[in-house]
C-alpha cells in the first residue's frame, strides 16, 4: 500500500510594519506602566480624618463618621499598629481599606500613628510606649467620644503593645482585644521569623544601637525580605510585569509598594528590648517580662480576645501567636486561623471576604 506524505503549509508571511509598531508600542507602554508603579507613589491613606491628639512624634486620628449617628456603634474603636511601618496599611486605597470597611459598619474609628523616631528618641522603650504614650490615647479617646470602654485591635508589635498594656492596665475600660499576627512567644528558636537569627548569641543588639541609635528601617525591611528572599526580591516584580495589562492588578500593586518603600527607623531601646528581653529569653511568655518595674502579667488580661492568626506567616509564624490562648485570663476568647501572610491576611486582595467580615461580625456582637 502506497502512503502518502503531508507537508505542513509554511507561513511565510512576516509581520507588516505596522503590526510590529503596534507591538512596540504597547511594549513601550507597558514598560512606563511597570516604571511608573515601581518609582512613584500610589495615593493611600484617603479616607478622611481628624487629629485629636499629639505627643512627641505620635498622633491620634479620629475617622470621619460615614453613618448617622443613632446606627454607630456605642464602643469606639482604636487601632494600634507597629512601631517601625507606617499604619497606613490600615486604609490601602479606597475600595480596599479596612477604615473604611469598619466606618461602613458604623464604628466610632480611632488610628494611633506612633511617627518616625529622631535621634533624641534613641532611648525610647516598650515601657513608654506601653505606659505612657497608650494610657494617654485612651484617655483623649474616652474624652472625644464620651465612652468609658472601648475596643482595640493590635497588629504586629502594635499586638505586642496592646497585649502588655491589656495585662497591666485591666480596669481602663478595655472591652475588646482584637490581636493580629501577635509576635509573643520566641520559644521554639527554629520556628523561622527574625528570631531564628537574632536569638543566636552571636547577634548583639547592643552593639547595633550603641553605633547606630535607632535601628534603620531599611535594615529591618531588608531582614524580613531575607526570610523569602526571591519572593520579595524577584517574585513580587515578575508578578507585576505579569498583570501589567490588568488596571485593578497593578493600582493594588501600586499602593501596596508605596506602604512598603515608606520605612521608618525603630527606636533603640525598643529594638534591645525586643531582641534580648523578648526573642532571646522570652520573658513574656516566661512572666518575667517588667515595664518600669511592674511585671507583665498576662493572667490579669480580662478583655474579650481574638487572637488572629496567619498560617503562611513567615514574620510571626503561627506557634508565636498561639499559646497565649492558654495564658490570659479572658473568659471570651477565640483563636481564628486565615490563609494568607503578615500583611496579606488583611491587605490583599482576599481580606475583605475572610479577614474583615469575621473580625466585624465578633466585634459587633461585643460593642453594644
Amino acid at each position: 500500500m502506497a502512503t502518502t506524505e503531508s507537508t505542513p503549509e509554511v507561513n511565510n508571511e512576516f509581520p507588516s510594519f505596522s503590526d510590529v509598531c503596534a507591538q512596540w508600542h504597547k511594549a513601550a507602554e507597558n514598560w512606563d506602566k511597570f516604571h511608573r508603579a515601581l518609582t512613584t507613589d500610589a495615593k493611600i491613606a484617603q479616607t478622611p480624618k481628624q487629629l485629636v491628639w499629639t505627643l512627641n512624634k505620635a498622633k491620634l486620628y479620629r475617622y470621619t463618621p460615614v453613618v448617622p449617628e443613632e446606627e454607630r456603634k456605642p464602643i469606639p474603636f482604636l487601632m494600634v499598629f507597629a512601631i517601625m511601618n507606617r499604619p497606613h496599611v490600615l486604609d490601602l486605597r479606597p475600595g480596599h481599606s479596612f477604615a473604611e470597611y469598619m466606618l461602613r459598619h458604623g464604628y466610632d474609628l480611632y488610628l494611633l500613628d506612633w511617627g518616625a523616631p529622631g535621634p533624641e528618641d534613641k532611648n525610647m522603650k516598650f515601657d513608654d510606649y506601653t505606659l505612657e504614650y497608650l494610657p494617654r490615647v485612651v484617655r483623649k479617646l474616652k474624652k472625644v467620644s464620651g465612652s468609658d470602654q472601648f475596643s482595640m485591635l493590635g497588629w504586629c508589635l502594635g499586638a505586642l503593645i496592646s497585649t502588655m498594656y491589656a495585662a497591666l492596665r485591666p480596669d481602663d475600660g478595655l472591652k475588646n482585644l482584637i490581636l493580629l499576627t501577635a509576635p509573643l512567644d520566641f520559644e521554639n528558636k527554629d520556628a523561622g521569623g527574625f528570631v531564628r537569627w537574632s536569638s543566636d548569641p552571636a547577634f548583639n543588639a547592643d552593639i547595633i544601637v550603641e553605633k547606630l541609635g535607632n535601628v534603620p528601617g531599611e535594615m529591618i525591611d531588608n531582614g524580613a525580605k531575607m526570610l523569602k528572599p526571591i519572593e520579595n526580591y524577584f517574585g513580587s516584580f515578575t508578578m507585576l510585569w505579569d498583570n501589567i495589562e490588568k488596571p485593578g492588578s497593578v493600582e493594588a500593586w501600586h499602593a501596596m509598594n508605596t506602604w512598603v518603600r515608606d520605612i521608618i527607623p525603630m527606636a533603640g531601646g525598643a529594638y534591645k528590648q525586643l531582641i534580648n528581653e523578648l526573642y532571646k529569653e522570652n520573658r513574656l511568655i516566661n512572666g518575667k517580662m517588667k515595664l518600669r518595674g511592674e511585671t507583665v502579667d498576662l493572667k490579669r488580661l480580662k478583655a474579650n480576645l481574638l487572637n488572629v492568626i496567619a498560617q503562611a506567616d513567615h514574620i510571626t509564624p503561627p506557634c508565636q501567636s498561639e499559646r497565649i490562648m492558654d495564658l490570659v485570663g479572658s473568659e471570651d476568647k477565640e483563636l481564628l486561623r486565615v490563609r494568607g501572610g503578615h500583611i496579606g491576611i488583611m491587605a490583599g486582595r482576599g481580606a475583605e471576604k475572610n479577614t474583615w467580615p469575621h473580625m466585624e461580625s465578633w466585634l459587633a456582637e461585643r460593642s453594644g
